[in-house]
């Protein structure tokens, strides 16, 4: 696995755990993308598609963005490039593992030689599975878990609509699984994409609602992969720039939507906390999350705007430190408050940005019961992102967590 997770077998037998090599001193691999930034980005891709070899581009996309235009705009740049690309939109917020794979039947009956995935990550996701797909064959849910994609993928690249996911640069997929209606994450150092064409443009046509899930999405990396038990010096100064970035800036674009150096700060944030864990991984928000986005479908980044604070708060009464390098990147005045204090005081700030973009407070209002809880739990323990959170849980300690959350 990416990351300096693999760094605690490197170390030697005598290293039992994370917690006894310190972060600078462990073994950290960090791979990228190749990264095209900037407005006007988008018209890349044709002259990308045809240096890394392609023909025939599978391009994975959805209704929405075929609306906005950019879909138009992204097959003229193919086709002006002598590529005849072929578009799939069937893919829906929290993709399905039957969508991914009827997109991978029409890759491969289509010939195509190239995936692009162009919109949020949900798209982007898809299309990441649609690759591992033709490259190893199988059902899409064989592929759960660390490093069970063995096989090369067709060369890919992805181009975000949303400032948030991190997903055009990450080896991290995530599908649900319709059958237990659990969100099942796959992470592979073969899911990296080869280019991500990060055009900020894109940003300007999201719905107010998806700006908000998405941005805080991409706090919740930042935050969450600076704690992190396999945090290192590569991943932390992305991780903080990435707090600071969309903390100054998200509520900017909610009023000023056409602002283009807020959009180039959100597009910048996302991309670097992106780059942070894919490295350090994440941590119990995120596993919290994937369970409560696969049984109700709701959106990912608002679930964890509601979850972040109480994650915070739940990690903090163990170990605050790392919090208070987080408070200050954030914007928070840490000069004479404890580390607890400061921890607590960067939930509050969360809290409150979560509410001036219109998130809700609670996980009620997305549909989460009571009865769902224990369930919930179970399976968040077992989720890959609970390994590298920076406090021991337990079964009562996330149905506790999930309560204050409702």
């Amino acid at each position: 696995m990416r990351g300096s997770v693999d760094a605690v077998e490197l170390a030697g037998p005598r290293t039992k755990n994370l917690e006894a090599v310190p972060a600078r001193t462990r073994v950290a691999k960090n791979g990228t993308p190749e990264i095209v930034f900037g407005p006007g980005a988008l018209g890349d891709v044709g002259t990308c598609a045809l240096r890394c070899g392609a023909r025939r581009p599978f391009l994975v996309t959805d209704p929405g963005l075929i609306e906005a235009g950019w879909i138009a705009e992204a097959v003229g740049h193919l086709r002006l490039s002598g590529l005849r690309p072929v578009v799939w939109h069937d893919i829906t917020p929290n993709p399905k593992d039957h969508e991914v794979e009827a997109a991978y039947a029409a890759y491969r009956d289509s010939a195509c030689d190239l995936v692009i995935g162009l919109g949020g990550g949900s798209c982007i996701d898809a299309a990441k599975s649609v690759a591992i797909l033709a490259g190893n064959g199988g059902r899409i849910l064989d592929y759960e878990g660390v490093d069970r994609v063995t096989r090369p993928l067709p060369v890919t690249m992805m181009v975000p609509s949303t400032s948030g996911t991190g997903s055009d640069v990450t080896q991290f997929a995530v599908i649900t699984d319709t059958v237990h209606l659990v969100k099942a994450v796959i992470i592979s150092e073969a899911v990296v994409p080869d280019i991500s064409i990060i055009d900020p443009r894109l940003l300007t046509t999201m719905p107010e609602w998806l700006n908000a899930a998405t941005g805080l999405d991409a706090l919740t990396h930042g935050i969450e992969s600076f704690v992190s038990r396999a945090h290192s010096p590569l991943t932390d100064r992305r991780a903080l720039d990435a707090v600071r970035l969309v903390a100054r800036h998200l509520d900017r674009t909610m009023d000023r939507p056409e602002e283009a150096g807020s959009r180039m700060a959100m597009a910048q944030g996302a991309l670097e906390a992106g780059m942070a864990f894919t490295s350090a991984i994440l941590g119990a928000t995120h596993a919290m999350s994937h369970q409560v986005g696969g049984l109700l479908d709701a959106p990912h980044g608002v679930i964890n705007g509601v979850l972040l604070p109480h994650v915070i708060r739940f990690n903090a009464r163990v170990d605050p430190g790392r919090y208070v390098p987080l408070a200050a990147a954030a914007g928070v005045d840490v000069g004479r408050c404890s580390p607890e204090d400061a921890a607590y005081l960067l939930a509050d700030k969360v809290e409150r940005l979560a509410d001036a973009v219109g998130v809700p407070s609670g996980l009620r209002a997305v549909g989460l019961t009571e009865e769902a809880i224990p369930r919930l739990a179970a399976t968040t323990l077992k989720d890959a992102c609970m390994a590298t959170n920076p406090r021991q849980a337990t079964q009562a300690d996330v149905e506790r967590l999930f309560r204050e959350a409702l």
